[in-house]
């Protein structure tokens, strides 16, 4: 007579010490050396989920450390682990879409060129925060491209935090998040972004600005590129692309002449939204750089 042994069966959820933590998570804990100790559990019943170790794992790496001209090569192969990890998740787990729209930014442009004839030249706007203004209140606007895809489920940001696409010197790419950019004033948003940029590259940024943004914007204009279709960076739901102005033939009026025009571009996660939704998002964008002047806000 075959003797006949009990089912082996695994958990969904493991006990370490006090904390809960998905197999998967553990896994993933294990690959990217985060200490599941010091990750705070969004799942249910404060367990932990893989997108709360690799959140973790982000942070860490954004967490103050030497100036990059005393970074080691490790440093950054680290930091390449973790993005590598989160992008390769995105494109396997995300159910992305992508849409394109082209702007005139002659409005804009005038108005930014009027408003900084007033001031100095340390005080001057760049038409880059016009363009992360534009896109925070679209998503205020249009709630499903701001926020996480957390088990299963949607949830909506807490406040409208811009992550920023920042190469560093050094290599690699970084996304830290200007919080609250919708309730923030130009002058206020430009000096977030000026002193972002510095932190990111000298390695002083927070972690919360590594792990809280809700909506991410890649402008790849300064590198010549015209149009960039961004991969979603989880758990996020959406990321907004940007590529350089270029003089395009215009036709308005029964007239053709020349304008300044951008390529916008939408990478969104269909399970929180869809073509109609995100079309109205890129409209709201479109809309609110034909009328700076309203961008100021505060």
């Amino acid at each position: 007579m075959r003797e006949t042994l009990p089912p082996v069966t695994t958990p969904a959820i493991e006990e370490a010490g006090r904390v809960r933590v998905s197999p998967l998570a553990r896994k993933r804990a294990q690959e990217l050396g985060v200490e599941l100790s010091t990750v705070t559990g969004t799942g249910e019943e404060g367990s932990i989920t893989a997108s709360d170790v690799e959140k973790a794992a982000a942070a860490k790496q954004g967490a103050p450390v030497a100036p990059p001209a005393a970074a080691k090569g490790l440093d950054l192969q680290a930091m390449r682990r973790v993005i590598a990890a989160a992008m390769a998740r995105s494109k396997r787990e995300i159910p992305h879409y992508y849409l394109a729209t082209t702007i005139d930014m002659s409005k804009s442009l005038n108005w930014l060129a009027a408003e900084n004839a007033k001031r100095t030249i340390t005080k001057r706007l760049l038409y880059s925060a016009l363009l992360i203004r534009a896109v925070a209140l679209a998503a205020r606007e249009v709630a499903e491209m701001n926020g996480f895809w957390i088990d299963g489920a949607f949830k909506p940001g807490d406040g409208v935090h811009v992550g920023v696409a920042i190469s560093l010197r050094q290599g690699g790419l970084i996304n830290p998040a200007i919080h609250d950019v919708d309730k923030k004033n130009l002058d206020e948003l430009m000096e977030n972004m000026l002193d972002l940029v510095n932190r990111a590259r000298t390695g002083h940024l927070r972690s919360s600005e590594l792990s809280d943004g809700t909506i991410t914007v890649t402008n790849l204009g300064e590198q010549g590129v015209e149009s960039v279709f961004g991969v979603i960076y989880p758990p996020q739901v959406a990321l907004v692309g940007f590529g350089k102005i270029t003089e395009r033939p215009f036709a308005s009026g029964g007239l053709v002449g020349a304008r300044p025009m951008i390529d916008a571009t939408l990478s969104g996660d269909h399970r929180v939204s869809d073509g109609h939704r995100g079309g109205r998002f890129l409209l709201a964008v479109d809309r609110l750089l034909q009328e700076p002047e309203k961008l100021w806000g505060g």
